[in-house]
């Protein structure tokens, strides 16, 4: 079997906020191909360590790398190979559902943007509302937008924060499927979720933070 490259590397995470550490010591890799979840309970330090993963925060102590670049928001190789949906997004106010996935695409220098808007538009069921705005669609809809961002963009690491919340029963099990093939496909994944069957479905190795 090939040895499978390492995505992303963190070594002794340590973050707080004024005197209060909510992390400390923190470190994994994660593999092409592997999914790794954050499990634990509120306020154990889950959204801390994927805010630090992706560059929204700065660790106080220690490092992470994607493909062995220091992460930082700024840097360009970061922005290239990592999706993330951690925060509900703040969607432009004038532009559609579809005006939002074009974007990115085009953004990203995408070879084909238009196939790929159409294809991710109708996995997640947004065919029909890809002329609205997003202030228009509901929670679980704007949720599906979201992680539509994520899939219409290159990316060697997803990391996402609860991606199942205000997800139906029918969008957890799609969500799961989508996930797995892109594990499947060579992805790396990290997540914080709430959610076991969704962790099953990918088959997400679970690291649990906190008592």
């Amino acid at each position: 079997m090939a040895k499978k490259d390492v995505v992303l590397q963190v070594d002794k995470l340590k973050k707080g906020y004024g005197p209060v550490t909510i992390v400390e010591g923190f470190s994994m890799k994660v593999h092409e191909g592997e999914a790794v979840a954050l499990t634990g309970r509120n306020g154990a330090g889950k959204s801390t360590v994927l805010r630090c993963l992706v560059g929204a925060d700065r660790p106080d102590e220690g490092s992470v790398t994607v493909g062995g670049v220091k992460v930082s928001e700024t840097n360009a190789a970061i922005r290239r190979d990592v999706a993330t949906v951690i925060d509900d997004l703040d969607f432009f106010p004038d532009l559609s559902v579809v005006e939002h996935l074009d974007l990115l695409a085009r953004a990203h220098g995408l070879t084909d943007p238009d196939a790929l808007v159409d294809e991710v538009l109708e996995e997640v069921q947004l065919v029909a509302q890809a002329g609205q705005l997003p202030s228009t669609l509901s929670s679980g809809q704007r949720r599906r937008l979201a992680l539509a961002t994520a899939f219409v963009r290159p990316r060697r690491l997803l990391v996402l924060d609860e991606p199942e919340q205000r997800l139906d029963v029918e969008g957890v099990a799609w969500l799961g499927r989508r996930l797995k093939a892109e594990v499947d496909g060579g992805l790396a994944i990290v997540l914080a979720s709430h959610e076991p069957s969704l962790l099953e479905a990918i088959g997400a190795k679970q690291i649990r933070l906190g008592a």
